[in-house]
C-alpha cells in the first residue's frame, strides 16, 4: 500500500499545500486507487502526481466542508471525459449525493459511467475478501467521519520442504494445500493443508480522519494500526482556537496516537498561517510519538 498526499492544507488552498485530498494506491493488491476527500483543485493536482481517474475505483469524503469536497463534481467530470467506464462507489455523509448531483445537473454534466452512492453511518461500510472499511463519527462542528481500512490476514507460506520430505512432488497439490485444503495420496495418505501452513500474516491496518477534536472515536480507528492519518491545524499554543472550531493540534494528534498503540502517525490538514515551517508541530508532536511525520503535497508513504 502507498499513501500519496495530494493536498495537505486546511481551510482554503496556499502557495505550498492545497487543501485535503489523499490517494492510497492498492496497485499491487487490487490493480486501482481509492480517494479520501476531494478538495478544490484536487484534479490539477493529480495532473501532477502518478494518479490515473481510470483506476480510481472508491473515494471516501469525510465530512461536508468546501475544503474536503469542492474538488468532487470536476473530478467526476474529468473522470468521464477521460472515458472511463468502470464504476464509481463514492461514500460520504447525509447531502454529499444531493451537492454532486447538484452541480452536474446545473452544469448539464453527464457521467459515461455509473456512480454507486453510499450514505455512511458508524459501522462497516464495505467489505471483500482481501479488505474491510469502517468508519466512526468523530467530534467536529459537522459530522465528521474517520475510516479504517483492514487488510484481512494472509495465509502464512507452504512449508514445501516438509512436503518434499514426505515424498510429495511440486504440483497441483501444493496449490490446494496452500489454500488450506485436503489432499489423499495414492498410498491413502490424508494431508491437512493447514498443518503444512505458516502463521498467517497480519494484514496491515491504515485510519485515515476527518477534521476532529480528541474524542474516543479516534482511539477505535487508530487502535494498533500501522498508520493513521490525523488533522493537525494548529499548533498547541493555539489549542482553545483548535477546540473551539472542532480541530485538533499536532500535540492532541500525538497523544491519540501514542494512547491507542499506532506505528506511524502523519500530520495533515496544516493551517496556512504554518506554511513556511512546520517544525515546531513536528517537535511538539514527535516529543510524545517519536514516529511521527508531517505530510507535504505529493509526498508518498509506503507500508
Amino acid at each position: 500500500m502507498e499513501l500519496l498526499f495530494l493536498g495537505t492544507g486546511a481551510g482554503l488552498p496556499a502557495k505550498s499545500r492545497n487543501v485535503s485530498a489523499i490517494a492510497l494506491q492498492l496497485l499491487q493488491e487490487r490493480g486501482t486507487e481509492w480517494l479520501f476527500d476531494c478538495g478544490e483543485g484536487t484534479q490539477h493536482q493529480i495532473l501532477r502526481a502518478p494518479v490515473k481517474l481510470h483506476r480510481l475505483e472508491k473515494v471516501f469524503i469525510t465530512h461536508l466542508h468546501g475544503d474536503h469536497i469542492f474538488g468532487l463534481p470536476g473530478l467526476l467530470s474529468s473522470r468521464s471525459f477521460h472515458g472511463a467506464p468502470s464504476p464509481l462507489q463514492v461514500y460520504g455523509p447525509p447531502g454529499l449525493r444531493s451537492f454532486v448531483e447538484c452541480a452536474l445537473s446545473i452544469s448539464s454534466t453527464h457521467l459515461t459511467y455509473p456512480v454507486e452512492w453510499v450514505e455512511v453511518r458508524p459501522g462497516v461500510v464495505w467489505s471483500d475478501e482481501r479488505f474491510e472499511v469502517r468508519c466512526e463519527l468523530l467530534d467536529h462542528v459537522v459530522p465528521s467521519y474517520g475510516y479504517r481500512v483492514t487488510e484481512r490476514d494472509k495465509p502464512g507460506a507452504l512449508r514445501s520442504d516438509a512436503l518434499k520430505a514426505l515424498g510429495v512432488p511440486p504440483g497441483p497439490i501444493y496449490g490446494t494445500l496452500k489454500a488450506g485444503g485436503r489432499v489423499v495420496l495414492e498410498n491413502g495418505t490424508v494431508l491437512d493443508g493447514r498443518e503444512f501452513l505458516d502463521p498467517p500474516i497480519p494484514g496491515r491496518t491504515l485510519a485515515i480522519l476527518g477534521d476532529t477534536r480528541p474524542c474516543a472515536s479516534v482511539r477505535t480507528l487508530a487502535q494498533d494500526a500501522d498508520v493513521l492519518v490525523h488533522e493537525s491545524t494548529f499548533h498547541s499554543d493555539l489549542a482553545p482556537l483548535a477546540h473551539q472550531y472542532g480541530h485538533s493540534t499536532a500535540l492532541d494528534a500525538a497523544k491519540m496516537a501514542h494512547e491507542a498503540g499506532t506505528h506511524a502517525l502523519i500530520l495533515t490538514h496544516i493551517s496556512a498561517r504554518y506554511q513556511d515551517d512546520v517544525t515546531h508541530l513536528l517537535d511538539e508532536a514527535r516529543a510524545v510519538h517519536p514516529n511521527t511525520y508531517v505530510a507535504t503535497d505529493f509526498w508518498t508513504y509506503a507500508f
